[in-house]
């Protein structure tokens, strides 16, 4: 279907523009990373939005603490308040022991996508010599 067509479906549209695959994430990808961040160390969150820029995951900061709460409320991660010299109370969230099998399953599942993407990549590499110019 032509670009402009206004008969095209949604997800016709969203797959016709190189643009449409810019911000591909893994389907919840944010929670892997949120607990995968409180696995290195507990935090408050703020740091993990900023640990979510550091790798280039960016994500909407209601989404992230809506996702902690969500996290939170499935046993995954607990939180606790903590006082501060420098300013307001501050939550922190910390990995429970859920959280742990959790974030096990999400590596085990990240690393056969790795696998994937890397085949897909290679047969990419592959094409693109021979067929694209």
């Amino acid at each position: 279907m032509p670009r402009g067509d206004s008969t095209a479906s949604p997800t016709t549209r969203r797959l016709a523009s190189p643009q449409s695959v810019e911000s591909a994430q893994p389907k919840n990808f944010l929670q892997a990373c949120l607990l995968l961040f409180l696995c290195e160390s507990p935090a408050h969150g703020y740091a993990l939005i900023e640990r979510l820029e550091d790798i280039g995951a960016h994500s909407d900061r209601g989404v992230v603490y809506r996702t902690l709460r969500v996290l939170e409320r499935e046993g995954l991660v607990e939180s606790s308040w903590e006082s501060s010299d420098a300013g307001p109370s501050r939550r922190s969230y910390a990995l429970t022991p859920a959280g742990h099998e959790v974030l096990a399953a999400w590596a085990a599942m990240l690393t056969e996508s790795a696998r994937m993407l890397d085949e897909y990549l290679d047969r990419y590499k592959q094409v693109s010599k021979t067929s694209l110019h």
